[in-house]
């Protein structure tokens, strides 16, 4: 929310202050504070055999969440959609909610689209992605000089 005018005020400095105001533009939570809705914390952690995912989406179901991979792009997106009514004898009220958000993911070349594996469970939607066998890093080695 912008402050407001008063009549004296400079049409100029507001505006100087609302395009170059550091903290509206870059500070913690932009988006969330300019669009109303946040995008979920993901942590990503590789391991020689797999990528595992871990979104925090508190609040859904796990029927509200659609994950596709296509041309090595994974896309985990979700939708929720909730109506309640109440009816009195003078009057009805309606109330919506709508809390939707979708994220994509390049995925390198060294995964394997076969047994993706997704399970969401107090919140958090976690994805393992398995590697493929030929491209699974080897542990170190180290060989000693005779």
């Amino acid at each position: 929310m912008t402050q407001v005018r008063s009549k004296n005020e400079s049409f100029t400095p507001a505006l100087f202050t609302d395009i170059f105001d550091n903290a509206k533009m870059f500070g913690k939570n932009w988006f969330e504070k300019e669009f109303g809705q946040g995008l979920p914390a993901v942590n990503i952690n590789e391991t020689t055999k797999q990528f595992d995912l871990e979104f925090a989406a508190p609040g859904f179901k796990k029927e509200d969440f659609k994950i596709s991979i296509d041309d090595g792009i994974l896309t985990i997106s979700a939708e929720k959609k909730e109506e309640k009514s109440e009816e009195n004898k003078k009057f009805t009220r309606r109330e919506f909610s709508f809390n939707s958000f979708s994220r994509s993911f390049t995925l390198p070349e060294s995964v394997s689209m076969d047994n993706v594996d997704a399970k969401y469970t107090n919140g958090i939607l976690k994805l393992s992605i398995p590697k493929k066998e030929e491209t699974k890093v080897l542990p170190k080695k180290d060989i000693k000089v005779a």
